[in-house]
Protein backbone atom coordinates (compact mmCIF):
# COMPACT_ATOMS: atom_id res chain seq x y z
CA UNK A 1 0.00 0.00 0.00
CA UNK A 2 1.08 3.53 -0.60
CA UNK A 3 1.27 6.42 1.85
CA UNK A 4 -1.45 7.38 4.27
CA UNK A 5 -3.84 10.20 3.30
CA UNK A 6 -3.95 12.40 6.43
CA UNK A 7 -7.03 14.38 5.30
CA UNK A 8 -9.06 11.24 4.56
CA UNK A 9 -7.89 9.69 7.82
CA UNK A 10 -8.99 12.76 9.80
CA UNK A 11 -12.36 12.82 8.03
CA UNK A 12 -12.97 9.15 8.79
CA UNK A 13 -11.96 9.66 12.44
CA UNK A 14 -14.51 12.49 12.68
CA UNK A 15 -17.28 10.45 11.02
CA UNK A 16 -16.47 7.23 12.95
CA UNK A 17 -14.62 8.04 16.20
CA UNK A 18 -13.98 4.32 16.85
CA UNK A 19 -11.55 4.31 13.91
CA UNK A 20 -9.27 6.67 15.84
CA UNK A 21 -9.28 4.33 18.85
CA UNK A 22 -8.56 1.37 16.55
CA UNK A 23 -5.70 3.24 14.86
CA UNK A 24 -7.12 3.16 11.32
CA UNK A 25 -5.08 5.03 8.72
CA UNK A 26 -6.79 5.70 5.38
CA UNK A 27 -4.72 5.33 2.23
CA UNK A 28 -7.45 5.81 -0.40
CA UNK A 29 -11.12 6.80 -0.04
CA UNK A 30 -13.28 7.12 -3.13
CA UNK A 31 -16.34 5.49 -4.67
CA UNK A 32 -14.31 2.86 -6.54
CA UNK A 33 -12.07 1.66 -3.74
CA UNK A 34 -11.16 2.23 -0.11
CA UNK A 35 -7.74 1.26 1.22
CA UNK A 36 -6.83 1.48 4.89
CA UNK A 37 -4.54 -0.11 7.43
CA UNK A 38 -3.99 -0.72 11.13
CA UNK A 39 -0.55 -1.17 12.68
CA UNK A 40 0.20 -4.27 14.72
CA UNK A 41 0.57 -3.38 18.41
CA UNK A 42 0.67 -5.62 21.50
CA UNK A 43 -2.45 -4.01 22.97
CA UNK A 44 -4.39 -5.08 19.85
CA UNK A 45 -3.39 -8.74 20.21
CA UNK A 46 -4.72 -12.00 21.53
CA UNK A 47 -2.57 -14.99 22.52
CA UNK A 48 0.73 -15.60 20.76
CA UNK A 49 1.02 -11.97 19.65
CA UNK A 50 -1.60 -12.21 16.89
CA UNK A 51 -3.88 -9.29 16.08
CA UNK A 52 -7.26 -9.94 17.69
CA UNK A 53 -10.09 -10.90 15.33
CA UNK A 54 -11.95 -7.85 16.58
CA UNK A 55 -9.25 -5.65 15.07
CA UNK A 56 -9.69 -7.40 11.72
CA UNK A 57 -13.46 -7.07 11.93
CA UNK A 58 -13.22 -3.49 13.20
CA UNK A 59 -11.14 -2.48 10.19
CA UNK A 60 -13.37 -4.38 7.76
CA UNK A 61 -16.59 -2.98 9.22
CA UNK A 62 -15.24 0.57 9.14
CA UNK A 63 -14.13 0.08 5.55
CA UNK A 64 -17.55 -1.28 4.62
CA UNK A 65 -19.05 1.90 6.02
CA UNK A 66 -16.54 4.01 4.11
CA UNK A 67 -17.29 2.26 0.80
CA UNK A 68 -21.04 2.55 1.39
CA UNK A 69 -20.74 6.22 2.40
CA UNK A 70 -18.78 6.97 -0.78
CA UNK A 71 -21.57 5.36 -2.83
CA UNK A 72 -24.69 6.71 -1.12
CA UNK A 73 -27.59 7.93 -3.25
CA UNK A 74 -28.09 11.71 -3.20
CA UNK A 75 -31.08 11.56 -0.81
CA UNK A 76 -29.36 9.32 1.78
CA UNK A 77 -28.16 10.50 5.19
CA UNK A 78 -25.87 7.63 6.13
CA UNK A 79 -25.40 3.90 6.35
CA UNK A 80 -25.33 1.09 8.90
CA UNK A 81 -24.14 -2.52 8.79
CA UNK A 82 -27.00 -5.05 8.72
CA UNK A 83 -25.09 -8.21 7.79
CA UNK A 84 -21.47 -9.32 7.79
CA UNK A 85 -19.82 -12.62 6.83
CA UNK A 86 -16.17 -13.14 7.75
CA UNK A 87 -13.51 -15.69 6.87
CA UNK A 88 -10.25 -15.50 8.85
CA UNK A 89 -7.43 -17.18 6.92
CA UNK A 90 -4.22 -16.42 8.86
CA UNK A 91 -2.88 -14.37 11.72
CA UNK A 92 -0.96 -11.09 11.69
CA UNK A 93 1.94 -10.95 14.14
CA UNK A 94 3.85 -7.87 12.95
CA UNK A 95 3.70 -4.89 10.61
CA UNK A 96 0.31 -3.75 9.36
CA UNK A 97 -3.08 -5.19 8.58
CA UNK A 98 -4.08 -3.79 5.18
CA UNK A 99 -7.61 -3.63 3.80
CA UNK A 100 -9.01 -3.14 0.32
CA UNK A 101 -12.76 -2.56 0.06
CA UNK A 102 -14.94 -2.39 -3.05
CA UNK A 103 -18.67 -2.20 -3.66
CA UNK A 104 -20.24 -5.32 -5.16
CA UNK A 105 -23.69 -3.69 -5.34
CA UNK A 106 -24.68 -0.02 -5.15
CA UNK A 107 -28.44 0.14 -4.66
CA UNK A 108 -31.03 2.57 -3.35
CA UNK A 109 -31.60 0.59 -0.15
CA UNK A 110 -28.37 -1.37 0.32
CA UNK A 111 -24.71 -1.33 -0.61
CA UNK A 112 -22.87 -4.67 -0.55
CA UNK A 113 -19.15 -4.45 0.12
CA UNK A 114 -16.29 -6.94 -0.28
CA UNK A 115 -13.22 -6.24 1.87
CA UNK A 116 -10.00 -8.20 1.57
CA UNK A 117 -7.47 -8.05 4.40
CA UNK A 118 -3.74 -8.60 3.82
CA UNK A 119 -0.50 -8.69 5.80
CA UNK A 120 2.64 -6.78 4.80
CA UNK A 121 3.74 -9.68 2.58
CA UNK A 122 0.52 -9.40 0.57
CA UNK A 123 -0.90 -12.68 1.92
CA UNK A 124 -4.67 -12.82 2.28
CA UNK A 125 -5.51 -12.69 6.00
CA UNK A 126 -9.29 -12.53 5.75
CA UNK A 127 -12.26 -11.65 3.63
CA UNK A 128 -15.43 -9.89 4.74
CA UNK A 129 -18.62 -9.43 2.74
CA UNK A 130 -21.18 -7.15 4.29
CA UNK A 131 -24.44 -5.45 3.55
CA UNK A 132 -24.83 -1.80 4.48
CA UNK A 133 -28.35 -0.38 4.82
CA UNK A 134 -28.83 3.06 3.25
CA UNK A 135 -30.37 5.46 5.79
CA UNK A 136 -32.73 8.32 5.00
Amino acid sequence: MSDVDPEATQRVHELMPYTRLLGVEVVRFDADEVRARVAWAPERCTSNGLLHGGVLMGLADAMGGMVAFANLPADATGTTTVNSATNFLRGVSAGHLHGVGRALHKGRTTVVVDTELFDDAGRLVGRVTQTQLVLR
